[in-house]
């Protein structure tokens, strides 16, 4: 069970609404701007073999980006449905709280620090590490 208040909740809650807002409009702005025709612009543009590749590295930039952002979104969206089931807060690993101070920083955290240190050690390797 979480012990942060119905204040800290609607704080972080409001958060996570935001940038769930700012992540739409950029997706959308991106497939408005990208899909098929921007590669095809790219592509158009090259002399060599190497003017191509860079245009497919481009490419896959935009795609990583874009499902980066996706990533992002899920993330919002399952904290927002933590939000709604009163389990936001609560360690996905341990069932402890996790930190308020720690939420503000990264409201779609799933783990207390301590589970996270744990999980990056691992899974993730010593010299690599995620919020």
């Amino acid at each position: 069970m979480t012990t942060l208040t119905p204040k800290q909740i609607q704080e972080l809650e409001g958060q996570l609404k935001t940038r769930q807002t700012q992540l739409l409009a950029e997706i959308r702005n991106e497939l408005a701007q990208s899909g098929d025709q921007h590669y095809i612009d790219l592509s158009g543009r090259v002399t060599d073999l190497g003017d191509e590749s860079v245009a497919d590295m481009l490419a896959d930039l935009e795609a990583a980006h874009l499902d980066r952002q996706i990533n992002d979104l899920r993330d919002i969206e399952t904290a927002l449905a933590r939000i709604k089931a009163g389990e936001f807060g609560q360690c996905a690993e341990c069932g402890d709280e996790v930190a308020f101070n720690r939420l503000q920083a990264y409201p779609t955290a799933t783990r207390c620090i301590f589970c996270q240190e744990k999980h990056e050690k691992e899974y993730a390797g010593e010299g690599q590490h995620s919020l």
